[in-house]
């Protein structure tokens, strides 16, 4: 089977991009991913058997969201040529399409009309999405505009993919039928998350955020809490790795606060290496606000620490007191930074507590690992192949 992807993303860091590209490649399917490069520099490249096609840069800074859409519209455009002209040589069975944005799924309507079969995975649900990047309502023109953009998305596919549970019963509430749609989390991949042993043994006790740097993240909560009990734990520091439009305001709080030495913000790096870096971390924070996005928006990082043996404080939203409960990561109430530091004090000093999460974790991160999921996405993948050969029988017939 000839494969494409498409994704507004840089694949060497997207976990859930990586994971059904190398496992197309992985059965013998050649597989394309047209995806964004970090700097001119960065060149096309083969990377476990996915051909990965780099076409347009990008830094992780619009706080402006003209510049946002402008950023979206241009790859939306270009996609559209380059998978055209290579579906013209190469014949795609099946584009995969990445959201967000959903309306890159109109990249793949020429293909698709050409016989191609078409997947759109939402791994961020759009409008509630915008509305807490730029701070707008439900209300707003632009989150209706984005809503009519997710129906008539959905219908252009296939078969939609979404990223959890109470996504998939919102899409199905307002814009795909339920057969249609699947929800594949952002299981953890346990040939890249697997413990290595530690490297690091500097007396340090490091609290670990790897993703991106937006608003909702909710890193200047994290950064407030530590700033109440760095007195206390002064061998205690805060490492975050990611991009995004907030860094420059997390370098000044920490500044501020008296925390530049303690606080260490640094970029993005593969997965590969992320994962080496998780597992010399002490304990993982995942401290988002709960809005109309973050509240329901599934955590990639939660289940990679957990398989990495790392113990987690999370923000109790409804997405993960979901999925997760008290015997496997610590909750805070979201947005308050001082049941965050009380939280982070308790799991510092609290060695055995440390431990016991450690263990459920791990436990549970097994029972939802990739290799025991992928199946999911396979049979997806076949009741398309199913579908096109009997649309090629029936072609025939006639």
């Amino acid at each position: 089977m000839n494969v494409c992807m498409l994704a507004y993303t840089f694949y060497e860091g997207d976990n859930r991009v990586m994971r059904y590209a190398e496992t197309m490649a992985a059965r013998g399917d050649r597989v394309d991913v047209i995806a964004l490069r970090t700097s001119d520099g960065d060149l096309d490249s083969t990377v476990n058997g996915v051909n990965v096609i780099k076409i347009q840069t990008r830094i992780p800074n619009e706080k402006q969201r003209f510049v946002y859409l402008f950023r979206l519209l241009t790859f939306l455009l270009r996609s559209t040529w380059v998978l055209w002209q290579r579906h013209r040589k190469i014949r795609y069975d099946l584009i995969h399409v990445h959201s967000v944005p959903d309306f890159l799924v109109f990249a793949a309507v020429l293909p698709k009309l050409a016989g191609a079969r078409v997947i759109l995975d939402i791994h961020d649900i759009l409008p509630e999405f915008y509305a807490s990047k730029f701070k707008s309502g439900s209300d707003s023109p632009a989150y209706k505009a984005l809503l009519l953009a997710e129906r008539v998305s959905t219908r252009i596919a296939d078969h939609v993919i979404i990223a959890n549970d109470l996504w998939r019963n919102r899409l199905i509430q307002r814009s795909v039928p339920a057969p249609k749609c699947t929800t594949i989390m952002n299981y953890p991949d346990l040939s890249i998350f697997r413990r290595c042993g530690r490297t690091r043994d500097n007396g340090r006790f490091v609290i670990l955020y790897p993703g991106s740097l937006n608003w909702h993240q909710g890193l200047d909560i994290a950064v407030r809490a530590l700033a109440r009990i760095s007195a206390r734990v002064p061998q205690v520091d805060l490492h975050i790795y990611g991009r995004g439009p907030e860094k420059e305001n997390l370098v000044a709080l920490a500044n501020q606060l008296g925390l530049a030495d303690r606080v260490f913000l640094r970029d993005t790096v593969s997965l590969r290496e992320t994962a080496r870096i998780m597992e010399n971390a002490d304990l993982a924070v995942v401290p988002k606000r709960s809005n109309l996005f973050s509240n329901e928006a599934f955590s990639t990082k939660t289940l990679e620490f957990m398989a990495m043996g790392v113990p987690l404080i999370v923000a109790a939203t409804d997405i993960d007191k979901y999925y997760f409960n008290d015997s496997q990561v610590m909750f805070f109430p979201p947005e308050n930074d001082e049941a965050l530091a009380a939280a982070m004090l308790t799991l510092i000093e609290n060695q055995e507590l440390r431990e016991s999460l450690i263990e459920n974790g791990i436990a549970c991160a097994a029972a939802n690992d990739w290799e025991r999921k992928k199946r999911l996405y396979l049979d997806i993948v076949s009741s398309l192949a199913n579908q096109t050969d009997q649309r090629v029988a029936q072609a025939v017939a006639q």
